[in-house]
């Protein structure tokens, strides 16, 4: 991880920083030949051409950037969390109704090589 990504991740807020660990850290365990970089100025994970992006906004944490059909299944389980095509907007009491195994389904398939 650089330090650019080391930089943002510090930068978080009390309020968000434990839902963006466990997103970050469930990103690394199901994908750990995940590389870290940031792009568009947010946490970006790479695998191959694939990219899984994670940020921070006013309410919560943003998971973006995957291909559509990369999902799982997460969009149509959790239509309402849905900002548009790829991005999930995630409010911490939303995130904390949700098994870490769905979000490690979603990650898998968004950085499937």
């Amino acid at each position: 991880m650089d330090d650019a990504v080391r930089e943002y991740i510090e930068n978080i807020g009390p309020g968000y920083r434990p839902l963006f660990d466990r997103l970050h850290g469930l990103v690394l365990a199901t994908c750990p030949e995940a590389s870290v970089v940031l792009s568009y100025q947010m946490p970006t994970y790479k695998v191959g051409k694939n990219r899984l992006h994670l940020a921070v906004w006013k309410h919560g944490v943003s998971i973006y950037g995957w291909q559509a059909e990369g999902n799982a299944g997460f969009r149509e389980r959790h239509p309402d969390l849905l900002y548009s095509k790829t991005t999930i907007r995630l409010r911490p009491e939303d995130a904390a109704a949700i098994p870490d195994t769905e979000f490690s389904d979603l990650f898998r398939a968004a950085l499937a090589p």
